[in-house]
């Protein structure tokens, strides 16, 4: 049986070391451009890369507090969708899981 305590004790912890990873992203997307165009070049490809991993980051934050509101209100592990309760050992390997197996796939 899942214990919902160490669920959210393990996703608050995940929500804030994406936070603390969304904020340096986001200052170093801040940072001035260099002055010399090839490096200019480097770093925009590198800013590229930096706002994929941020919108990732982003997008878990988003599921883990929606999974920690499901908690909240007394739903974690129950699918939103069809209302069926979800597979433990799904909710163990993703604990940000929202769907069943059947409405996941």
């Amino acid at each position: 049986m899942i214990n919902i305590d160490d669920v959210r004790s393990g996703l608050t912890a995940r929500l804030e070391e994406l936070s603390q990873k969304a904020k340096e992203i986001d200052s170093s997307l801040r940072e001035p451009d260099s002055a010399d165009s090839e490096e200019r070049a480097t770093e925009n490809e590198d800013d590229e890369v930096l706002e994929d991993i941020g919108l990732a980051a982003l997008e878990e934050i988003a599921q883990i507090k929606a999974a920690l509101a499901r908690m909240d209100v007394g739903t974690y592990g129950q699918c939103t969708l069809c209302k069926s309760a979800i597979d433990e050992k799904r909710l163990e390997a993703l604990p940000i899981a929202a769907h069943c197996m059947d409405c996941a796939t």
